[in-house]
């Protein structure tokens, strides 16, 4: 059977059929590990009520508030395994959070603080609810009232009194209502809850950007506008939440107009994937929690990406990518907030766990579901980024996405930066940094982190561990123990040249400290440079050099942090050289200056943005006005 879609003047045809057994296997086993992962760390303690059934985290000092949502994976397993154990970790978490962060309003906090943000009830009640659509059948008559009278209370009361515009805050919020508005109104058969879904979708869009139809709406507030024009762009979100929310609406409802939309919009944000399965948020305006497969407290891409893999297979491929990027990451049970957590010693934040557990019984449920017939794929279908050519300008962002041969490069000077109460220093990478670099042969090279790492979210984001050394490749100086680079300049000027054989990036940038105050304010040309880099078929060299006399300036150094977890053997072959060894190839880093790695108690330094590990690489500038440095990597 068949379902068309009209999409730019030609119909589209969407196959259904069975799903890949891959993806149907790969999803049922993460959902197992995470689920006996989280029961391995639910808390038994009958006698203590602020304790008994909540999920114990083993990063933080605290309880996570959501930690309810696992509700839905438990119910789910309960289900489908008729494990009894299962059933009894749904109903011990509902418990818990009713206890300790449910409020008079029909909320729930987001932790146990008791003015703690309460705008995650609207993922909690759509847990709840696809709980109770799915699975309530296992609960008993009274125990499935009195969880479908919660769900009417949280629904009918908090969401529905503050909820009452899609762009009341955050974007992901609204987004996401204008499924979960829907799914409470046809399971309570609540008209008004129906009514509020679509008022909501009405507006949905609103929120694209051109020409590349990216969902806008992540700042603060969410339609600011950045000095360049721009609007604020998170990746992250986009891709783990909102995209999500209208597309499971777009569905139930059949609109037609509005899935051709989201088919552009995804189209859109999947250039962004890597080839490894990553989302690529090193630019995004909340990329202070990326976590490299998505971000930190999202739900995960898969339920929106497979459902729509009849449009474009290359979406069930990344669904299917994705997840075994997080069967990569997870260990013990757990999904960790990065690639190289084990390999650094840093524990998981057990928020990722239940977070992307929900949205794999959504998908699981969808699957199996005999209501809907569910698209097939089996990931033969390439990425953008898998089969790009030339570089790419993304006008609303000012990023390049670069393809040269095997390389794969992301360039970023977008300006719109999450500014809150607390802190207006969030930055991600901009100033013409080169926020990523993958190689086909042997993956992720660069990966940006924030130019430092501040926890926005305290009850959301993990400490970092050991210094914090961000991992964006830099020009960088330190004058009166102020710290000074190109990471903080929101004006950098980027220029690109297609040569025959070569692509070409010039940036003219100032180094500047987190208040945007240069090197040298009275002589501002003394703290410009010029960053370049030359993609060719080979290699990737970066340049750099100052613009005016530096008589007098502060020494200057290049820092290329190399991602590599510990156990990859690093040589220094001489004091221009270095080689990584990775399992595909070896890296080469060749320098016309001396490249020193800077020391560190455990060889790497680890940033939470994006869970990776590097080496801290770094050369310094010759002084001189006409003094430049040059720096390549290769892979051998």
């Amino acid at each position: 059977m068949t379902s068309p879609l009209l999409l730019g003047g030609r119909i589209v045809w969407a196959q259904e059929g069975n799903v890949s057994d891959e993806f149907d296997t790969l999803t049922k086993k993460l959902l197992l590990d995470w689920c006996d992962g989280m029961i391995a760390r639910q808390i038994d303690q009958p006698d203590n009520a602020a304790l008994h059934g909540a999920l114990n985290c083993p990063a933080c000092d605290h309880i996570h508030g959501r930690c309810s949502d696992a509700l839905y994976p438990f119910l789910h397993l309960a289900h489908v395994t008729g494990d009894q154990k299962y059933l009894k970790a749904a109903i011990d978490v509902y418990d818990w959070a009713e206890r300790n962060v449910s409020q008079p309003d029909g909320s729930w906090r987001v932790s146990t603080q008791p003015k703690s943000w309460r705008g995650t009830s609207i993922f909690g009640a759509i847990a709840l609810a696809e709980a109770l659509h799915y699975h309530g059948e296992l609960l008993d008559e009274q125990r499935r009232a009195q969880w479908t009278e919660r769900l009417d209370k949280a629904a009918g009361g908090y969401l529905y009194r503050d909820f009452k515009n899609i762009d009341f805050t955050n974007l992901n919020y609204g987004m996401t209502a204008v499924y979960g508005f829907h799914l409470f109104g046809r399971l309570l058969k609540n008209q008004k809850f129906t009514d509020r879904s679509h008022q909501f979708a009405k507006r949905v869009k609103e929120f694209f950007t051109e020409p590349n139809a990216l969902l806008w709406g992540e700042g603060k507030p969410n339609n600011n506008r950045s000095d360049r024009g721009l609007l604020p762009v998170d990746l992250g979100y986009n891709v783990e939440e909102s995209i999500n929310g209208v597309v499971l609406y777009a569905l139930e409802v059949d609109d037609k107009e509005l899935l051709a939309l989201m088919v552009k919009s995804m189209n859109g944000h999947l250039e962004f994937m890597l080839p490894d399965g990553a989302w690529d948020n090193s630019w995004g305006t909340r990329s202070q929690k990326w976590s490299y497969w998505g971000s930190r407290t999202s739900d995960g891409c898969q339920p929106a990406f497979s459902l729509m893999a009849g449009y474009n297979p290359a979406f069930g491929t990344a669904a299917l990518k994705n997840a075994q990027l997080l069967q990569r990451c997870t260990a013990d049970g757990l999904l960790h907030g990065g690639p190289h957590y084990g390999s650094h010693g840093v524990k998981p934040c057990i928020h990722h766990t239940f977070a992307h557990a929900k949205v794999m019984a959504l998908v699981q449920d969808r699957i199996h579901d005999k209501e809907h017939a569910f698209p097939k794929f089996d990931g033969s279908a390439p990425l953008p980024r898998e089969t790009a050519k030339g570089v790419k300008h993304f006008p609303e962002l000012n990023v390049w996405l670069v393809a040269k041969g095997p390389w794969r490069g992301t360039v970023s000077a977008y300006d719109s930066i999450y500014k809150t109460k607390k802190t207006n220093h969030l930055q991600q990478p901009t100033g013409g940094s080169l926020a990523v670099l993958y190689h086909n042969k042997v993956g992720t090279l660069l990966a940006g982190s924030m130019a430092r790492y501040i926890q926005v979210e305290p009850f959301n984001m993990q400490s970092q561990p050991g210094e914090d050394f961000p991992l964006t490749t830099r020009i960088e100086t330190r004058k009166d123990d102020q710290w000074y680079s190109n990471l903080y300049d929101l004006k950098a000027d980027v220029k690109f040249n297609d040569e025959a054989k070569a692509f070409l990036f010039d940036i003219t940038t100032v180094l500047q400290d987190e208040n945007r105050v240069p090197v040298d304010a009275d002589e501002v040309e003394r703290s410009t440079f010029n960053i370049g880099y030359r993609f060719t078929d080979d290699q990737v060299t970066i340049t750099a050099k100052p613009r005016g006399k530096q008589s007098g300036a502060a020494p200057a150094a290049l820092v290329i942090p190399i991602i590599s977890p510990s156990g990859e053997r690093v040589r220094q072959v001489s004091d221009t050289r270095i080689e990584v060894d990775k399992p595909n190839g070896v890296v080469v880093i060749e320098s016309t200056s001396s490249l020193v790695i800077e020391e560190t108690p455990k060889g790497r330094v680890f940033n939470m943005v994006p869970g990776a590990e590097a080496i801290p690489i770094v050369a310094k500038l010759p002084q001189g006005m006409n003094a430049q440095l040059s720096c390549t990597i290769s892979i051998i």
